[in-house]
Protein backbone atom coordinates (compact mmCIF):
# COMPACT_ATOMS: atom_id res chain seq x y z
CA UNK A 1 0.00 0.00 0.00
CA UNK A 2 1.39 3.46 -0.97
CA UNK A 3 1.37 5.66 1.59
CA UNK A 4 0.55 9.93 1.11
CA UNK A 5 1.41 12.42 3.35
CA UNK A 6 -0.03 15.78 2.87
CA UNK A 7 1.43 18.92 3.09
CA UNK A 8 -1.64 21.01 2.26
CA UNK A 9 -5.29 20.98 4.15
CA UNK A 10 -8.27 21.93 1.67
CA UNK A 11 -10.37 24.91 3.27
CA UNK A 12 -12.50 25.01 0.27
CA UNK A 13 -13.03 25.00 -3.51
CA UNK A 14 -9.34 25.59 -4.83
CA UNK A 15 -8.30 27.19 -1.21
CA UNK A 16 -5.38 25.04 0.70
CA UNK A 17 -3.36 26.22 3.58
CA UNK A 18 -0.07 24.57 4.03
CA UNK A 19 0.41 22.18 6.68
CA UNK A 20 3.93 20.33 8.42
CA UNK A 21 4.36 18.01 10.30
CA UNK A 22 3.03 14.42 11.16
CA UNK A 23 0.45 13.27 13.65
CA UNK A 24 1.16 10.34 15.85
CA UNK A 25 -0.81 8.03 13.49
CA UNK A 26 1.65 9.08 10.61
CA UNK A 27 4.67 7.46 11.73
CA UNK A 28 5.74 3.84 11.25
CA UNK A 29 8.67 2.46 12.91
CA UNK A 30 11.23 2.29 9.99
CA UNK A 31 9.97 5.04 7.80
CA UNK A 32 13.23 7.45 6.98
CA UNK A 33 12.77 10.98 6.01
CA UNK A 34 15.27 12.92 4.26
CA UNK A 35 15.09 16.48 5.27
CA UNK A 36 15.66 19.39 2.86
CA UNK A 37 16.94 22.26 1.99
CA UNK A 38 20.75 21.96 3.22
CA UNK A 39 21.85 23.90 5.39
CA UNK A 40 25.32 25.87 5.12
CA UNK A 41 27.40 26.96 7.90
CA UNK A 42 29.28 30.51 8.34
CA UNK A 43 31.72 31.92 10.42
CA UNK A 44 29.00 34.19 11.49
CA UNK A 45 26.40 31.61 12.79
CA UNK A 46 29.50 29.62 14.55
CA UNK A 47 30.51 33.14 16.07
CA UNK A 48 26.90 33.78 17.05
CA UNK A 49 26.43 30.54 18.85
CA UNK A 50 29.66 31.28 21.10
CA UNK A 51 28.39 34.61 22.07
CA UNK A 52 24.76 33.18 22.56
CA UNK A 53 25.63 30.01 24.80
CA UNK A 54 28.54 32.02 25.93
CA UNK A 55 31.54 29.27 24.48
CA UNK A 56 34.50 30.50 25.91
CA UNK A 57 36.55 27.48 24.00
CA UNK A 58 38.95 29.94 21.45
CA UNK A 59 38.82 26.98 18.93
CA UNK A 60 35.44 28.26 17.88
CA UNK A 61 35.83 32.38 17.70
CA UNK A 62 39.28 33.48 17.68
CA UNK A 63 41.03 32.42 13.82
CA UNK A 64 44.76 32.56 15.21
CA UNK A 65 44.33 30.36 18.58
CA UNK A 66 42.57 27.82 16.02
CA UNK A 67 45.34 28.10 13.76
CA UNK A 68 47.79 26.54 15.94
CA UNK A 69 45.62 23.43 16.57
CA UNK A 70 45.15 19.89 14.65
CA UNK A 71 42.39 21.75 12.53
CA UNK A 72 44.55 24.81 11.84
CA UNK A 73 41.24 26.85 11.27
CA UNK A 74 37.81 27.59 13.74
CA UNK A 75 35.87 24.63 14.26
CA UNK A 76 32.04 24.82 14.57
CA UNK A 77 30.58 24.49 18.07
CA UNK A 78 28.92 21.03 18.30
CA UNK A 79 25.49 22.54 19.94
CA UNK A 80 25.21 24.96 16.91
CA UNK A 81 24.95 21.26 15.13
CA UNK A 82 22.95 19.58 16.71
CA UNK A 83 20.26 22.66 17.22
CA UNK A 84 20.49 22.77 13.36
CA UNK A 85 19.94 19.38 13.05
CA UNK A 86 17.12 19.42 15.15
CA UNK A 87 16.09 22.49 13.36
CA UNK A 88 15.97 20.57 10.00
CA UNK A 89 13.46 17.68 11.09
CA UNK A 90 10.99 19.73 12.95
CA UNK A 91 8.96 20.56 9.38
CA UNK A 92 8.48 16.42 9.37
CA UNK A 93 9.02 14.83 12.69
CA UNK A 94 7.99 17.43 15.15
CA UNK A 95 6.00 20.13 13.81
CA UNK A 96 2.96 18.31 15.34
CA UNK A 97 4.99 18.13 19.24
CA UNK A 98 3.42 18.93 22.15
CA UNK A 99 6.95 18.98 24.36
CA UNK A 100 10.73 17.26 23.21
CA UNK A 101 11.28 14.52 26.18
CA UNK A 102 14.57 13.85 25.22
CA UNK A 103 17.81 14.16 23.26
CA UNK A 104 19.90 10.96 23.96
CA UNK A 105 22.93 9.35 22.56
CA UNK A 106 24.31 12.26 20.99
CA UNK A 107 27.68 11.98 18.90
CA UNK A 108 29.68 14.29 17.16
CA UNK A 109 31.56 11.69 14.57
CA UNK A 110 32.78 14.56 12.49
CA UNK A 111 34.60 18.41 12.45
CA UNK A 112 32.83 20.77 10.95
CA UNK A 113 33.59 24.03 9.68
CA UNK A 114 32.74 27.34 8.07
CA UNK A 115 31.06 26.65 4.28
CA UNK A 116 30.14 23.19 5.04
CA UNK A 117 26.55 22.26 4.17
CA UNK A 118 25.01 19.87 6.30
CA UNK A 119 22.06 17.76 5.52
CA UNK A 120 20.38 15.46 7.78
CA UNK A 121 17.75 12.55 7.79
CA UNK A 122 15.34 10.77 10.87
CA UNK A 123 14.61 7.11 11.21
CA UNK A 124 11.82 6.03 13.12
CA UNK A 125 12.67 3.98 15.61
CA UNK A 126 9.79 3.27 17.82
CA UNK A 127 6.30 4.82 18.93
CA UNK A 128 3.85 4.27 21.72
CA UNK A 129 0.58 5.45 22.65
CA UNK A 130 0.71 7.63 25.94
CA UNK A 131 -0.41 6.30 29.31
CA UNK A 132 -1.63 9.53 30.58
CA UNK A 133 -2.60 11.34 27.58
CA UNK A 134 -4.67 9.35 25.33
CA UNK A 135 -5.02 12.47 22.86
CA UNK A 136 -1.16 12.00 22.22
CA UNK A 137 1.68 9.48 21.82
CA UNK A 138 5.53 8.92 22.05
CA UNK A 139 7.58 8.98 19.03
CA UNK A 140 11.33 8.34 19.00
CA UNK A 141 13.91 9.58 16.20
CA UNK A 142 17.18 8.87 15.01
CA UNK A 143 18.55 11.73 13.27
CA UNK A 144 21.76 11.99 11.42
CA UNK A 145 23.61 14.98 10.56
CA UNK A 146 26.08 14.73 7.31
CA UNK A 147 27.80 17.13 5.47
CA UNK A 148 28.26 18.07 1.26
CA UNK A 149 30.47 14.67 0.90
CA UNK A 150 27.71 12.50 2.42
CA UNK A 151 30.03 12.43 5.58
CA UNK A 152 28.36 11.60 8.66
CA UNK A 153 29.02 14.32 11.30
CA UNK A 154 26.40 14.08 13.93
CA UNK A 155 23.92 11.69 15.22
CA UNK A 156 21.39 11.64 18.17
CA UNK A 157 17.65 9.74 19.21
CA UNK A 158 15.28 12.24 20.20
CA UNK A 159 12.08 11.35 21.58
CA UNK A 160 8.66 13.93 21.71
CA UNK A 161 5.22 13.73 22.46
CA UNK A 162 2.99 13.79 19.58
CA UNK A 163 -0.55 14.97 18.80
CA UNK A 164 -3.05 12.32 17.57
CA UNK A 165 -4.94 13.55 14.68
CA UNK A 166 -8.09 16.04 15.31
CA UNK A 167 -6.21 16.89 18.85
CA UNK A 168 -3.59 19.41 17.40
CA UNK A 169 -4.65 23.15 17.87
CA UNK A 170 -3.80 23.00 14.04
CA UNK A 171 -7.99 22.37 14.26
CA UNK A 172 -8.67 25.82 15.23
CA UNK A 173 -10.68 28.18 12.67
CA UNK A 174 -8.25 30.33 12.64
CA UNK A 175 -4.82 28.62 12.21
Amino acid sequence: MEKTLSAYRELGPKHYRETSGLYYEDFEVGDVFEHRPGRTITDVDNIWMTLLTMNVQPVHFDAAYAAKTEWKKMLVDSTLTLALLTGMSVRTVSAKVVANLGWDKVKATHPIFAGDTLYAESTVLSKRDSKSRPTQGIVTVSTRGLNQDGIDVMSFERTMLIYKRGRSPEGAANY
